[in-house]
């Protein structure tokens, strides 16, 4: 644990203002998207977010957390998903064209990696030692987002690649002492339905699929009720935990 938060003080004591640059850009980018969403707007956010994910693995995991067990892993992980948007890119497989579907959902998400440092603050931590806005699991809140909000079809890929980064994620809350993770872990239990269950119209729609999707639209709602179960066991034992602290 020790090593996990010095590693994270390093980072964000030294790349503090490159932080609030990402930000910056980040949200003026989704605005425009919003507000006018042309070509070269849309090129420019699949452009940031593969940059985004590529600052991730090198910066954050090689440089920055060299120290940490299995380092190099997850900085391949999150290097494949910066090749999935260079591959969105020259295939136009995601048009980033505003959906006008789950905006509110959108916004929240979008707003989250902000609450990761108001989080951090209001658990008792300070600067540099405390979750940031461009860290991998506020990126990836931002990313479930932006392809709620965005994308027509959803790359199932980069889609079930951030959902396994979620549930991988819960687990630093025992391990790290990092509850903040529960603002990834529990956003990712109701974009997994929303994303399953469009691709299942979109299957449904393009062919016969057998069960029917209306069996499978039966069996995500049972599978993602299973899994906002085991959420809320989870938190309500770190709840015991703080008490028997």
């Amino acid at each position: 644990m020790e090593v996990f938060w010095n590693t994270i003080a390093e980072y964000n004591a030294a790349t503090w203002i490159w932080q609030i640059a990402w930000v910056v850009i980040g949200a003026i980018l989704t605005l425009l998207l919003y507000f006018r969403p042309t070509r070269g707007v849309r090129t420019a956010m699949k452009v940031y977010m593969a940059a985004l994910n590529f600052w991730i693995a090198i910066v954050y995991y090689m440089v920055y957390c060299r120290e940490r067990e299995y380092n190099d892993m997850l900085a391949i992980f999150w290097g494949v998903m910066g090749c999935i948007w260079i591959y969105d890119l020259a295939i136009k497989h995601a048009s980033l064209a505003r959906t006008g579907n789950h905006t509110l959902f959108a916004v929240l998400l979008f707003a989250m990696p902000l609450l990761y440092p108001l989080m951090s603050l209001a658990m008792g931590r300070s600067f540099p030692m405390m979750t940031s806005p461009v860290m991998p699991c506020s990126v990836v809140v931002f990313t479930i987002g932006l392809m709620l909000a965005f994308s027509e079809r959803v790359n199932m890929i980069l889609a079930m690649m951030l959902c396994h980064w979620a549930f991988i994620g819960l687990s630093k809350v025992y391990f790290f002492g990092i509850p903040e993770d529960y603002l990834m872990a529990c956003s990712v239990v109701p974009a997994l339905y929303v994303f399953l269950r469009e691709y299942i119209v979109w299957v449904g729609s393009h062919g016969v699929s057998k069960p029917s999707p209306r069996v499978l639209r039966a069996l995500l709602l049972v599978l993602c009720v299973i899994v906002a179960i085991l959420f809320l066991y989870t938190l309500a034992r770190q709840f015991e935990l703080f008490i028997d602290m």
